[in-house]
């Protein structure tokens, strides 16, 4: 009875701990609901505070139950406290002999190309000094939200590095001189391996999407967008990709082989078109919200570069010029542009005056698609 009075004592006591710091948590208001927390190498949002433990959903996604000592006995950083705002620094170094007028230039034109800086205070470059091997500089940016702190940082490393380069100023590393002795053995391995022929090195995604017309001329900031949107799939000789009468939600792009499409029906099996490489599809049933009229297939190896809703829309929206070479294209298609006009008709979402212009038809559902 004595241990057990003693087991239930501790008990109480952590208890008794736990309510009132959540009844200090309540009072004092300090933390709330929808503030972005920090401690022990946590970070997340709070989603609850009750009266004995806190619930945290992390930025991983996972929901932490926290007992309400943890947050009032340690250092918890509240980055709502009293906004949301966080500076972010992005450290570059620039080889000697560079102008650190122009590489201040560079660093505030890279900023100012994020979209998702803020203004108020302004982008700051600050001169660090000299290092090893380097002018050390740095890039001091707001951002609004605590949570998009890491992407932003990642975005400016990409936007740096393509400015710098494209204005021919190196990025310096650590080198060492190495001296070597006895050198003929080395001459030897070096005309043996002079005579090996390496098989050559397959195409970047980068490359392939450059080989296609309308990207073209998209520089590497605009290909990273473009890369990140999308994702890629591989089909092997007669795979489908869908089938006739199926749903799905992807702008496809041919970067290697062909797809045919295939209209079948309970007496026949036709081919209508073949997409061959730099060719595109699915942009009609995406766009109308239909069934695919075909049945999609692989002809060899075949590698397909697929966007979503959202980042179709997002690469029509900022480039107009593609939805107008969509436009007429798909006019070009008129048996495939017949027989979605046909199941629109059936669904009863077609006139017959639609049917009279196309062109004028896919340019008005193009405006209702960046509508929604």
């Amino acid at each position: 009875a004595g241990g057990l009075g003693v087991g239930i004592g501790f008990g109480l006591q952590e208890l008794t701990k736990n309510l009132t710091s959540g009844l200090t948590l309540l009072v004092e208001r300090k933390l709330k609901v929808g503030d972005f927390i920090e401690f022990e190498q946590t970070k997340g949002y709070i989603q609850e505070i009750s009266i004995r433990s806190t619930t945290i959903r992390t930025v991983d996604g996972a929901e932490l139950i926290v007992p309400n000592t943890i947050l009032t006995s340690n250092r918890v950083q509240n980055w709502h406290y009293p906004d949301s705002r966080i500076r972010v620094i992005v450290p570059v170094g620039v080889a000697y002999g560079t102008d650190p007028l122009i590489v201040t230039e560079i660093l505030l034109q890279s900023a100012y190309m994020s979209v998702e800086i803020a203004f108020n205070p302004l982008p700051k470059v600050i001169f660090n000094g000299f290092g090893d091997s380097a002018l050390n500089f740095e890039l001091w940016v707001w951002v609004e939200k605590v949570e998009r702190a890491v992407f932003m940082r990642s975005s400016l490393h990409f936007i740096i590095e393509h400015n710098l380069r494209h204005r021919g100023i190196t990025i310096p590393f650590p080198q060492r001189e190495l001296w070597l002795h006895n050198t003929d053995s080395f001459e030897a391995v070096k005309e043996q391996d002079q005579e090996i022929v390496k098989p050559s090195k397959p195409l970047s995604l980068k490359e392939m999407l450059l080989e296609v017309s309308y990207f073209k001329h998209f520089n590497d900031l605009q290909l990273r967008v473009l890369i990140e949107m999308g994702c890629r799939k591989h089909l092997q000789d007669g795979d489908i990709l869908i089938r006739q009468g199926e749903r799905t939600n992807y702008f496809c792009i041919v970067l290697q082989g062909q797809m045919d499409a295939f209209y079948e029906n309970d007496k026949i099996s036709r081919k209508i078109f073949t997409f061959n490489k730099g060719q595109y599809f699915g942009e009609l049933p995406l766009i109308l919200e239909v069934p695919y009229p075909t049945t999609m297939q692989a002809v060899g190896e075949t590698l397909l570069f697929l966007l979503d809703r959202q980042g179709f829309q997002h690469l029509i929206t900022t480039y107009p010029a593609l939805a107008e070479e969509f436009t007429q294209a798909l006019t070009q298609r008129q048996e495939e542009l017949r027989e979605c006009q046909q199941k629109l008709r059936e669904m009863g979402l077609l006139d017959s005056e639609d049917l009279k212009n196309p062109v004028s038809w896919l340019r008005q559902r193009l405006k209702s698609f960046f509508a929604t």
